[in-house]
C-alpha cells in the first residue's frame, strides 16, 4: 500500500446495503484513498463476508464501531485510519461520528448528519472541541457544472437572484416496497421525523443554498403520506424564502410513478437564468435577457479551470454520479493532506436538520410560514 494514501474505515455498508458500495467505488476512483478497516454490519457474518470480499485484513474487520475506534486508535500513526466514513441508517449517524471524533478521527458522513436538530447542534460543538474535520456527502455538489452555476451567480452573471425552483422527484416508493432500503427510511425510529423530505428533500435544500450562495430562512410546507399505513411523509412541497429577498419553490416526492432520480434546479435573476438536471448532468443551460440561450457542456475548455479539475475524461465522454461522488471524496482527502480546515460539512448538517424540523412544524400548522431556526 502506497504511503501517500489517505486511509479510512467504514461503519455500515455491509452486503445488501446499496450506498456502501457507492462510497467505496467513489473513494477508490482517484487512487488517493484506501479502505483498510470496517465495522460493516451488526451481523458478524455479514461484516466478515464484506471484509473478505473487499480483500481486507480480517483483524481489521470489527464486530462493532466502538471496537474499531479503540483498536484503530491504538495502532501506530502511520498504520491507523485517518478518517471514518458513516453509511448507517440516520439514527446511528451521530453516535458513530461522536465515537470517531472523540477517538481522534476525522469524519465523512452520509446525510442527514443526525436524526434531529439537537444532535446536529451537539455535533457542531463536538467538531469545534476536537478540531477534527467533518464532511457531509451531499453528492450532487460534486458535479462540476453545479460549481460553475454557483460561480456564475457569485460573479453577478445573472444579476440579483430573484427566484429559485428546485425539485427532487422519485417513484420507487409509490407502493409498498419490501427491501432493506425502504424498511429503515420509512421507520421514524431510524429515519427521524421526516421520510421523503429527510431523505431527498434535504438534497434539494442543500443544492439551492449552494448554487445561490443564499441561506434559506423560512418555509411554508405541505407534507403528505399517500401510501396507506406509511408513518412518514412520502411527498411534500414548500414555498421558501432566502436571504436578500430571494423566493422559491421546493418539491420532493418518492411516489411519482416512472420517475427515477430527477433532481433539478432553476435559478432566475434580473438579467438571466440557469438550469441544471441531475439526470442530464453534463449540460448547464444559461439564459439571457438580450442574447440567445446557451448550453454549457462538461469538460469544455471554456469552463473555469476550477471546474475542469473535476472532470476525468475529454468532452463527449459522459461523467455522472460516481464521478461526482468521487469529487466529494477527493476534496475531503486533499483538505486532510493539506491540513485545511473542513467545517462547512457541520454547518450544512445543522441547517439541514433545522430545515427538516421547520418543514414538519409548518405542515403540522396548516402550512404556516415557519422560520428555519438555524
Amino acid at each position: 500500500m502506497a504511503e501517500h494514501l489517505i486511509k479510512f474505515g467504514m461503519v455500515g455498508g455491509g452486503q445488501g446495503a446499496f450506498i456502501g458500495d457507492v462510497h467505496r467505488l467513489a473513494a477508490r476512483l482517484d487512487n488517493q484513498i484506501d479502505l483498510v478497516a470496517g465495522a460493516f454490519s451488526r451481523d458478524p457474518e455479514n461484516c466478515k463476508a464484506t471484509g473478505q470480499r473487499l480483500g481486507l485484513d480480517p483483524a481489521r474487520c470489527y464486530p462493532d464501531y466502538h471496537e474499531m475506534m479503540r483498536s484503530e486508535a491504538a495502532l501506530p500513526a502511520d498504520q491507523r485510519i485517518d478518517f471514518v466514513v458513516v453509511v448507517t441508517p440516520n439514527h446511528m449517524h451521530f453516535p458513530v461520528a461522536e465515537a470517531a471524533l472523540k477517538s481522534g478521527f476525522h469524519v465523512l458522513s452520509d446525510k442527514p448528519a443526525t436524526v434531529d436538530l439537537e444532535e446536529a447542534i451537539a455535533l457542531k460543538t463536538l467538531v469545534a472541541e476536537t478540531g477534527k474535520a467533518y464532511g457531509l456527502t451531499h453528492t450532487y455538489l460534486g458535479y462540476p457544472l453545479v460549481g460553475v452555476a454557483r460561480s456564475i451567480i457569485a460573479e453577478g452573471g445573472i444579476g440579483t437572484v430573484r427566484k429559485v425552483f428546485v425539485e427532487y422527484i422519485q417513484g420507487w416508493l409509490a407502493g409498498e416496497v419490501d427491501n432493506k432500503q425502504a424498511d429503515w427510511r420509512t421507520d421514524p425510529a431510524r429515519s427521524g421525523i421526516s421520510g421523503c423530505m429527510g431523505d431527498i428533500g434535504t438534497h434539494a435544500h442543500n443544492l439551492a443554498e449552494f448554487v445561490t450562495g443564499k441561506i434559506m430562512t423560512h418555509v411554508a410546507a405541505d407534507l403528505s403520506i399517500f401510501v396507506e399505513g406509511r408513518r412518514l411523509d412520502d411527498d411534500g412541497s414548500a414555498l421558501f424564502r432566502m436571504e436578500d429577498g430571494v423566493k422559491g419553490v421546493l418539491s420532493a416526492s418518492q411516489v411519482c410513478v416512472g420517475c427515477e432520480n430527477s433532481l433539478s434546479i432553476r435559478v432566475y435573476g434580473e438579467t438571466g437564468g440557469l438550469e441544471w438536471h441531475q439526470e442530464e448532468p453534463n449540460s448547464l443551460i444559461r439564459t439571457y435577457v438580450d442574447r440567445p440561450t446557451e448550453t454549457l457542456r462538461a469538460a469544455q475548455g471554456y469552463l473555469p479551470e476550477s471546474a475542469s479539475e473535476g472532470f476525468r475524461t475529454p468532452p463527449g465522454h459522459p461523467e455522472g454520479y460516481i464521478e461526482a461522488f468521487a469529487n466529494v471524496y477527493l476534496d475531503f482527502a486533499k483538505a486532510l493532506k493539506d491540513g485545511r480546515d473542513v467545517t462547512t460539512g457541520v454547518d450544512a448538517a445543522v441547517r439541514g436538520m433545522a430545515f427538516i424540523e421547520a418543514l414538519v412544524e409548518s405542515s403540522n400548522s396548516h402550512s404556516a410560514w415557519t422560520e428555519i431556526s438555524a
